[in-house]
């Protein structure tokens, strides 16, 4: 008797948990990117835990302790007040990170429902939108963002309003135009035969339709938020002393690069390392979400 082969169960039968597991195997830029962010992660969870001076984040100076290079009691080396680098590092990811989160928020609050407005009623509304939005486009972001920041009193809450200010239109341009395309396919005009409200259509078939591309576009953008951040602390008009901020510790070390490098370094190491670590997961969120890709079954 020939006993018929096994055959492998379609993808259907696989379970979901699986299929993302499989998924994420295939995605070596994911998996590194997401092992890197949960560091940082960690790393902001845990500073009081991990720094050897947790007092050295706050206003706490060691004059006689000043400007010591990298050692075992100070790894990271100490400040021009005696305060611990690598303490003020680890306090820092709770500060540049939480910057990002905040300003993509508001952006998205603000981008988002513009964005889908614009793209789903079309007319007269989407061009009151766009223009609009096009006057905050003609401005780099930088640029707008140091212009409105100069202009409000030095903090991490001006610098989030002032860099929110200056990223919400690409999220509008962006859902724009997902929200125009899915607004022309054949099953929303079904919708719309069909009587179906507007509300409806927009929060169970627009949206859930165009959050892949926001989603990846969120997650590479954290990197460029903190750079932004980072330089506008480091120009004095962001997080003031004594704010664990890594852009402004860059700042305060400048001045003693060429004797004592390690005032600069380790910090600018920890903006890079982020910025490189959203990348990679919005580079790996990119390849895996992408319906020409195979890594989703």
């Amino acid at each position: 008797m020939i006993e018929s082969p096994v055959l492998a169960p379609p993808d259907a039968a696989v379970p979901r948990g699986a299929r993302a597991l499989r998924a994420l195997r295939a995605n070596p830029l994911l998996l590194a990117g997401a092992a890197l962010v949960l560091l940082i992660v960690l790393a902001a969870v845990l500073a009081p835990l991990l720094a050897p001076y947790p007092g050295d984040a706050g206003t706490a100076t060691h004059p006689f302790a000043a400007l010591r290079p990298p050692s075992a009691a100070h790894p990271f080396g100490t400040d021009e007040v005696g305060r611990d680098i690598l303490s003020r590092v680890l306090y820092g990811a709770r500060v540049s990170p939480l910057i990002a989160v905040v300003v993509l928020a508001i952006a998205c609050a603000v981008g988002v429902p513009l964005g889908v407005a614009a793209g789903f009623f079309g007319g007269w509304l989407d061009e009151a939108i766009m223009r609009v939005t096009d006057v905050f486009l003609a401005f780099p972001p930088l640029l707008l963002a140091l212009a409105l920041a100069a202009v409000l009193p030095a903090s991490l809450v001006s610098v989030t309003v002032a860099i929110a200010a200056s990223w919400w239109p690409w999220y509008a341009r962006l859902l724009r135009g997902q929200a125009a395309s899915v607004a022309g396919r054949p099953y929303i005009e079904a919708c719309r035969a069909l009587g179906i409200s507007r509300a409806r259509i927009v929060f169970r078939h627009i949206l859930p339709n165009s959050v892949t591309p926001l989603l990846v576009q969120v997650s590479l953008d954290v990197g460029g938020v903190i750079l932004t951040a980072s330089a506008l602390s480091f120009l004095g008009l962001g997080a003031q002393d004594p704010v664990p901020d890594w852009g402004l510790m860059v700042a305060e070390g400048q001045g003693y690069f060429t004797p004592d490098w390690w005032l600069v370094t380790f910090p600018g190491l920890a903006i890079l390392l982020t910025a490189f670590a959203f990348n990679l997961l919005g580079d790996g969120l990119r390849d895996m979400l992408d319906p020409r890709r195979s890594f989703l079954p």
